[in-house]
This record gives structure tokens, C-alpha cells and sequence, in this order.
């Protein structure tokens, strides 16, 4: 089960996100998503678990908890169908 974590302090590694999921179960795999100019996290990432049951419970847990003062958000990850699509009108610049 695929994961979104999001609310992430700027200084959180996949390291760290590893060590905090696996208490809840099997992690399979850590996405930690980052800016393509400057290297830095994004604030947010994808946690894959090792099983449905085993990601409820990392959700159940962690949904809200606090990670060095900031409180995170997790749920199910979404396909990328599910989510609206931007406009063009939201990337266009006023001249």
C-alpha cells in the first residue's frame, strides 16, 4: 500500500521516514520528493508498505503526528488520474 506523507519538515531524510514507518511494518519503499534545481525536499513523500494492513496502521498512527514540530498528514497515495488537472490559465504569466 502506497502512502502520502506530506507536511514534512525540510530537514527530514528517507532515512528518517524509513525508521518511523517500519515500526508499523514492512516498508518496501521511500519516495522523498525534492526540488530539481536546488536538491532540497519538497515537504513531501511517498512511503510504499508491505501490506493494506500494514499501511492502515502506519495511518492510524501517524496521521497528525509530530515530526520536530510540524504535525503530518498521511493517507492513501492517489493515482495521479484522481487528482484535478491544472489550467493553463494557472501557469500563464500577466504581462
Amino acid at each position: 500500500m502506497k502512502l502520502f506523507v506530506g507536511n514534512l519538515p525540510f530537514s527530514t531524510v528517507e532515512e528518517d521516514l524509513r525508521d518511523l514507518f517500519a515500526a508499523h511494518g514492512t516498508v518496501s519503499d521511500v519516495y522523498l520528493a525534492t526540488d530539481r534545481m536546488s536538491g532540497r525536499s519538497r515537504g513531501f513523500a511517498f512511503v510504499t508498505m508491505g501490506s493494506r494492513a500494514e499501511g492502515e496502521a502506519a495511518i492510524n498512527a501517524l496521521e497528525g503526528h509530530s515530526l520536530d514540530g510540524r504535525n503530518l498528514t498521511v493517507n492513501e497515495a492517489r493515482p495521479k488520474t484522481d487528482r484535478p488537472e491544472r489550467s493553463e490559465r494557472s501557469f500563464s504569466r500577466r504581462r
